[in-house]
């Protein structure tokens, strides 16, 4: 079965960091884009990072200089390092897959659980 598994969430105060893992199974991550997208209570999923297989990366406005993400293709595990978090950074967070961080969600696909991220004193 392919997909992905994301951990690594958890409850933090503001001006905190993670780190969320997503790691693939069943396929492998080479060749591929990995997006990680988030979505709020009430509002709709948002793209917020994607890492392109030859390791370029393009982040939400919002999160620039904040978040980073890489990707370990040995282990088959992206990364979403997270730091100076706020607020409106609480969310669920989930990986998928595409063939290029050029396509918009609707294209990504084998999407994980998700895992939850709060931001909260």
């Amino acid at each position: 079965q392919v997909r992905f598994v994301e951990s690594g969430g958890g409850l933090v105060q503001p001006g905190g960091s993670l780190r969320l893992s997503c790691v693939a199974s069943g396929f492998s991550l080479d060749y591929k884009a990995i997006g990680w997208f988030r979505q709020a209570p009430g509002e709709e999923r948002e793209a917020v990072s994607c890492i392109s297989s030859d390791g370029s990366t393009t982040y939400l406005e919002s999160v620039k200089g904040r978040f980073a993400t890489s990707r370990d293709n040995g282990k088959n595990t992206v990364y979403l390092q997270m730091n100076s978090l706020k607020f409106g950074d609480t969310a669920v967070y989930y990986c998928a897959t595409s063939r290029s961080c050029a396509l918009t969600q609707r294209n990504f696909v084998s999407w994980g659980q998700g895992t939850q991220v709060t931001v909260s004193l």
